[in-house]
């Protein structure tokens, strides 16, 4: 194992509340008024096993204050869900939202939990009648079900991938229209947007590729990809407990961590405070 600082057991995230939602995101608590930056995203944002994540690395290198509004396991749904979280992001100067994967939301195959979004809550009469083979109770994640389904019915799991990414267009167009400041999107992965996103198994955000991305850019004031440099950095300066290395291996870096903060920056600075 190896370490971003030192400290036994893991690190302190400090998780925190902002008014009535009741997502946990990394704390401590912020001021979500003035001049300031608001961050949504995931785990990834979280910044889980990472002592500095990116928000905290932009606010260095800014001198403006960087709220961490990433929640464990979180999706576009959790923050559709929070429309009080949504009206005090929009009073930031920039909101930074992380690409998140399309398995994590609702849609019309099937539900997922409000918050901790990579639950499989069941499926929807049109998924029983696409994948009538399938016994769904045996999935409780998202990520599981759509590599079992992909493997054992790639017709089926086709027409399936086609709808999550209709559905994530949508859903991320809903969530930059209720955003009422500029909406800068970060890729924040292991490896660079794919081409054409088929892979199951691939790094997150699962099934979201490029052209998903340029779907949305003429509503987006930057897309800011921070992987490519890094894609090759492992664990090195992460802060995880031994049992959980494998799921550490599977996020990104300090490194990427980095070069999302240094890629923002310019973007940043290109907008001035709204207040």
């Amino acid at each position: 194992m190896s370490y971003d600082a030192p400290g036994p057991g893991g690190l302190d995230y400090a998780p925190c509340r902002y008014g009535p939602s009741r997502m946990l995101f990394r704390g401590p608590a912020r001021a979500l008024k003035g001049d300031f930056v608001a961050c949504l995203g995931g785990t990834e944002t979280y910044g889980k096993y990472i002592a500095r994540p990116w928000p905290a690395r932009l606010e260095t290198a800014a001198g403006i204050p960087c709220v961490n509004l990433g929640a464990v396991n979180a999706g576009i749904e959790s923050f559709l869900h929070e429309p009080e979280l949504l009206r005090a992001a929009g009073r930031a100067r920039l909101v930074v939202v992380q690409a998140m994967g399309a398995q994590n939301l609702s849609n019309r195959f099937y539900r997922v939990h409000p918050r901790r979004n990579d639950r499989f809550l069941g499926p929807s009469p049109l998924m029983r009648k696409l994948f009538p083979r399938a016994d769904f109770t045996e999935f409780h994640f998202t990520r599981h079900m759509t590599g079992a389904l992909a493997r054992r019915e790639p017709d089926g799991f086709a027409r399936l991938r086609e709808g999550l990414r209709e559905s994530w267009l949508a859903r991320m167009e809903a969530l930059i229209a209720r955003l009422d400041a500029p909406v800068a999107l970060l890729w924040l992965g292991r490896t660079p947007p794919p081409e054409r996103a088929i892979d199951p198994g691939a790094p997150e955000p699962l099934l979201v590729d490029r052209e998903m991305i340029e779907a949305l850019r003429p509503q987006l004031a930057a897309v800011v990809e921070a992987a490519p440099a890094v894609a090759h950095e492992g664990t090195e300066g992460m802060v995880f407990p031994g049992l959980e290395a494998p799921a550490s291996a599977l996020l990104p870096g300090p490194a990427a961590h980095e070069a999302a903060a240094q890629a923002l920056l310019p973007v940043l600075r290109a907008h001035r405070p709204l207040h």
